[in-house]
């Protein structure tokens, strides 16, 4: 393991502890206000959100909706990795931010259309980096590991840390998984769109409100993309650096 290496391993483990991280004061009382806000939603939009997750995961896992540009190539050193990826960051950030801005100013609609086109940003985003750091992202164990990276980045305190104990472990929590498997045996998607929208419930609350619809949409998907952004170079990081240990 080269010094580069070293660093960026001391980074992911300072990353992994912090998944595991109790809930502050501070997301306790956030959580009661989207707790509210969520009573506020129409139910067309959490219906909507519901189909997009639903459909999201299990095209994730078993299918090929979010395979990367064939132009990708994977990376042969860990820092190569990390400087592709910190040039893909922004060119998703970028076309999440006009995205959003479309949809925000838009109204609830257009808001609720936001969700699932937010998702399809996110999902190729991770498949792409997924493809810079060397994993076959035909191998649903890997798809797994690819939602695993997604939770860590939205998700409730508890769920964060149980996310963060499966990556520690990963060999041994996919030892006995097979390369395919259908959708329903394995994820629980219900509890994992719950997860999600009770994390963005308030910024895309605010999407919807006339007159900061466009300058939320837009800024909440830039945010959004770059917290995935982080999740993904800590967790890409670690698995390439557990593979190699082997």
């Amino acid at each position: 393991m080269n010094n580069y290496e070293k660093q960026a391993l001391e980074e992911a483990q300072v990353w992994l502890r912090q998944l595991k991280k109790p809930q502050s004061m501070t997301r306790t009382a956030t959580a009661k206000v989207q707790g509210r806000l969520n009573h506020l939603m129409p139910g067309a939009f959490h219906r909507s959100m519901g189909k997009a997750v639903q459909q999201m995961t299990a095209g994730v896992l078993t299918g090929s909706d979010y395979l990367p540009n064939k132009n990708l190539s994977p990376a042969q050193t860990l820092e190569e990795a990390d400087e592709k990826l910190e040039e893909l960051i922004p060119f998703y950030q970028r076309g999440a931010a006009v995205e959003g801005a479309g949809t925000g100013a838009g109204g609830i609609l257009l808001g609720a259309a936001d969700f699932p086109l937010l998702l399809g940003f996110k999902m190729r985003f991770l498949f792409s980096a997924a493809m810079i750091y060397g994993l076959d992202i035909h191998d649903f164990r890997n798809r797994l590991y690819l939602l695993h990276l997604f939770q860590a980045a939205f998700s409730s305190p508890e769920k964060r840390k149980e996310t963060a104990e499966h990556l520690e472990t990963w060999d041994e929590y996919v030892k006995e998984k097979p390369r395919k498997l259908k959708i329903a045996e394995e994820w629980d998607w219900t509890s994992f769109q719950q997860e999600y929208r009770d994390h963005i419930d308030l910024v895309k609350m605010l999407q919807l409100m006339p007159g900061l619809g466009a300058v939320v949409g837009a800024a909440a998907n830039h945010q959004l993309l770059a917290q995935l952004g982080e999740a993904a170079k800590q967790g890409y990081r670690w698995k390439w650096l557990m593979d190699r240990e082997k």
